[in-house]
């Protein structure tokens, strides 16, 4: 039944059957994590070598390969998982291949050298299900990463893919299909957190044909890519989602839009689209109920701004990226002046899982007002950097040491910034913190689209809320003078603080911009651009005070705050820092405590960096 059309839940039940069945599928199977981090990292070699050996040796009926998306554990990159035992292999190189088909598929042995290794404890784990980056997240969009080829229809099919379509086609009304996203209390994943929902029932009544729906992949947040890993490695479930948002606002034409950024992403989302017009999962009298949808790319040209929904139209219509004044809300006046309905690709993927297993097994997941799980790219000063998939009121503290292994080189906790550069710092006092849409708000902070960056103790609060001013002031349209303007005074006041001189009437001056620029701004990138600083002074004032009166850097970052010099006491007259000095600025001679000539220091931290006796000091 290969590139047949399925023309009913029959055949889609039949060709699910014929999969299940098929002998192949007893074979065991060497699943290869291969997402952008994965290929970064080596997965393409380490998949040839496989590839090698096993075609060399006449495995085939042996062994198979499933080439994969991200298993998001992206610390330990590239792994693997021997199934059907589970066992996780990490930092695998191509000279692995043989030995780990030799021992651990042909004479079911563990390799010791390969396990993940807790680097907190030391303590060895070699399957998957026993990582304790692993056991305490609750995955259920990205769970079937690990046995999807993205390129392949038949396995997300065979993992009950278009199921929830025929389901939804088979059995309900759009209204009755509306009421059960509703009855989900499924809320957007992009940052918002808006009723699902709703959201679809203000798109159908609305007048005005035809109706378009936009699938939200331009991930602009630093540090954050879990819309990229889930385009990624379960395209399927993206557009299976869509299919039935569609059917339920009567849309027959749809959009991903995508930074051009993600080429991954963009290929195997087209291949899926392919795919999915093959078997008769998009195109014309789908299912043969005479309904009707297709879906198009647009690629993005990486302007954070087009995040926006409003400025994310225009983009699509072939105009500039930016916002617009809403109402309109594009529900009433979208996409070349159609109602339009825009959810991201967290929110796009959840959709088939609350077909399938139903709004109130979905509603009983999470907290009172915030449903499901959440996908966040936890990164920064943390062991275990990846994605992570956790439940709506997880603490921040779960996450950073039971799920991400506590803080590298054991350095302290210090903060943790939600929400992208619209977020706000969240504290070590606030670790026992709920993770979900009102806590964070209260916190001072965002959802956002899921990213989390860790701080060490070594993070200057100043430096990194100017940082991400920084951020936002390039990514601004101009649009708005509050925006525009405040951005740019409130980056000047900073710069005086962490250069040394700055007043300390400038906090009371820099509140009173933020909420200037929070209250005036037209679109979400202007009103959320002060929460950083805002965040960091409600609870890192004092190191603002500490650069103002005492013209001292606490985490000895802000160069012009900061000496570099070197303790007698510890150094050995190595000499290592000597060269590496660009100013040759260091100087004495071998074996005697050597100095820096203050003259001629640029503060760039090499010697710092290298120095492995603690001689170089920062004052």
């Amino acid at each position: 039944m290969t590139q047949k059309k399925i023309r009913s839940i029959w055949e889609l039940k039949s060709l699910r059957e014929k999969l299940v069945n098929d002998p192949s599928q007893k074979i065991p199977f060497i699943s290869i994590s291969s997402g952008t981090c994965g290929q970064v990292r080596g997965s393409i070699s380490i998949i040839q070598a496989f590839r090698k050996y096993i075609k060399k040796n006449k495995l085939n009926e042996k062994v198979r390969l499933k080439i994969t998306g991200c298993h998001g554990f992206c610390e330990v990159e590239p792994n693997v998982i021997i199934y059907p035992e589970g066992i996780f292999y990490q930092k695998v190189k191509p000279t692995d291949a043989p030995e780990i088909i030799e021992e651990t598929i042909l004479n079911k042995k563990i390799i010791e050298r390969l396990v993940f290794t807790d680097p907190q404890n030391g303590k060895k784990f070699p399957y998957e299900t026993d990582i304790p980056f692993f056991k305490k997240q609750e995955r259920l969009l990205t769970l079937n990463n690990r046995f999807l080829d993205p390129c392949n229809i038949e396995d997300y099919i065979l993992s009950g893919g278009y199921r929830a379509l025929c389901k939804v086609l088979a059995d309900y009304s759009p209204e009755e299909l509306i009421t059960e996203i509703k009855n989900s209390k499924l809320r957007g994943r992009g940052g918002a957190g808006f009723p699902t929902g709703f959201k679809w029932s203000f798109c159908r009544k609305a007048q005005g044909e035809p109706k378009y729906i936009i699938c939200n992949a331009d991930e602009g947040d630093p540090g954050a890519y879990m819309d990229r890993s889930l385009l990624e490695g379960n395209p399927h479930s993206v557009i299976e989602g869509m299919v039935i948002g569609a059917y339920a606002i009567g849309a027959t034409e749809g959009f991903i839009y995508v930074r051009n950024e993600y080429p991954l992403a963009v290929e195997n989302a087209s291949i899926a689209i392919e795919q999915a017009k093959k078997y008769g999962f998009l195109g014309n009298d789908i299912f043969g109920c005479g309904f009707n949808f297709k879906i198009k790319i647009v690629r993005g040209a990486g302007a954070f701004v087009c995040g926006e929904e409003t400025a994310l139209i225009y983009s699509v219509e072939g105009k500039k990226g930016t916002p617009r004044q809403r109402p309109p809300f594009p529900a009433q006046k979208g996409l070349w002046g159609k109602p339009t309905n825009i959810n991201n690709v967290e929110t796009w993927a959840n959709i088939p899982l609350i077909i399938n297993n139903g709004d109130k097994w979905y509603s009983k997941i999470g907290t009172n007002k915030s449903k499901g799980t959440k996908i966040f790219s936890l990164v920064g000063k943390i062991n275990n950097t990846g994605l992570i998939e956790v439940p709506m009121g997880i603490t921040l503290r779960e996450i950073i040491y039971d799920i991400g292994g506590g803080i590298r080189d054991g350095k302290r906790f210090k903060a943790v910034q939600t929400g992208g550069p619209s977020g706000g710092c969240i504290p070590e006092k606030m670790l026992d913190l709920q993770i979900d849409y009102e806590s964070l708000l209260q916190a001072g902070s965002i959802m956002g689209s899921g990213g989390m960056i860790v701080m060490d103790e070594k993070t200057c609060m100043v430096d990194i809320a100017k940082y991400f001013l920084k951020f936002l002031q390039d990514e601004s349209c101009g649009k708005c003078l509050s925006c525009r303007e405040g951005i740019d005074r409130m980056i000047e006041i900073m710069t005086a603080i962490t250069d040394g001189y700055a007043k300390e009437d400038d906090i009371e001056l820099l509140m009173e911009l933020a909420q200037m620029t929070k209250n005036a701004s037209m679109c979400g990138l202007g009103q959320t651009s002060p929460n950083p600083l805002l965040s960091t002074l409600r609870y890192f004032k004092d190191e603002y005070i500490a650069h103002i009166r005492y013209k001292k850097c606490p985490a000895g970052v802000c160069k012009a705050l900061i000496k570099y010099y070197i303790d007698p006491e510890n150094c050995k007259g190595c000499t290592a820092c000597v060269k590496p000095c660009p100013q040759n600025a260091i100087t004495g001679e071998k074996q005697k405590p050597h100095k820096i000539d203050q003259t001629k220091c640029i503060k760039c931290g090499i010697c710092y960096d290298i120095c492995k006796f603690n001689g170089v000091k920062i004052e």
